[in-house]
């Protein structure tokens, strides 16, 4: 049974897609088969992948719109065990597009549904907007991660996204689960990186991973050579931070399941 992952947070600019990708590939590195799904209309995780956007191609838009299937949207990429859907610049027009078909916020899931379990995992990078996009990621997904950097609104933003996942659970009766809090673009050289990490594990306690990601060059640098911080530069603090929190996140997934199988 896969588990699908919502990699969101409403602003922008905190390290979502670099979280997508690295992630990704640093479970496809414990030969994991994991997808990536690209929900942003700037298409970053597809260029950040390596994968070229061919207009030709079925992409994200077109899935959610019917007019493809999601097997047929899947491209492999450089990295072994690890598969995308891409997303394009027509993605722009789905928020509009979907407004007026019936199920609207269910489209990413029962599109998924075919293919999901073909995965061990499933990426799925969301755009800097709580819009239809967002909210069909997160009704696909079995629970959510939210990348957050140290700084003075990030309180305010999580708790507005607190909010929505509030209210999914409600109104669409789904269990949309907290993945787990990232900090990235971790200094802790400054007071201010400090006192917003220690407020997020006060108020969200076992929530917020253990492992945090640094300020890098390198992480910043790869996705212009269309590849993961493992293709880049392995040796790196930013590739040994994403490979930490793949095993952080697997322990987290092997304690979930023990406790439901004890139910």
């Amino acid at each position: 049974m896969s588990r699908v992952f919502a990699v969101a947070n409403q602003k922008g600019g905190v390290g979502k897609t670099t979280t997508a990708i690295n992630l990704a590939a640093s479970l496809a590195a414990n030969d994991l088969k994991v997808l990536v799904v690209d929900s942003d209309p700037q298409g970053n995780a597809t260029t950040g992948l390596g994968v070229v956007k061919e207009p030709t191609r079925p992409s994200i838009y077109h899935v959610l719109l019917g007019e493809a299937a999601a097997a047929d949207a899947i491209v492999s990429t450089s990295f072994d065990g690890l598969d995308l859907i891409s997303a394009d610049k027509n993605l722009v027009g789905a928020n509009l597009e979907l407004i007026g078909l019936p199920d609207r916020e269910f489209r990413l899931r029962e599109r998924l549904a075919p293919i999901r379990d073909n995965y061990d995992f499933v990426m799925i990078d969301c755009p800097p907007a709580l819009d239809l996009l967002t909210l069909n990621a997160l009704v696909a997904a079995d629970a959510v991660l939210v990348p957050i950097q140290c700084e003075f609104f990030a309180l305010e933003g999580i708790s507005e996204l607190m909010d929505t996942i509030d209210r999914i659970r409600e109104s669409l009766s789904h269990q949309l689960q907290i993945g787990g809090i990232l900090l990235t673009m971790y200094d802790d050289r400054t007071n201010l990186t400090r006192q917003v990490a220690a407020d997020l594990r006060q108020f969200f306690g076992d929530q917020v991973f253990r492992t945090s990601i640094p300020r890098s060059v390198r992480l910043a640098e790869a996705p212009s050579f269309g590849k993961s911080i493992l293709a880049y530069d392995p040796r790196s603090r930013g590739a040994e931070s994403y490979i930490q929190l793949a095993k952080e996140l697997l322990d987290h997934e092997q304690i979930r399941k023990s406790a439901q199988s004890t139910r």
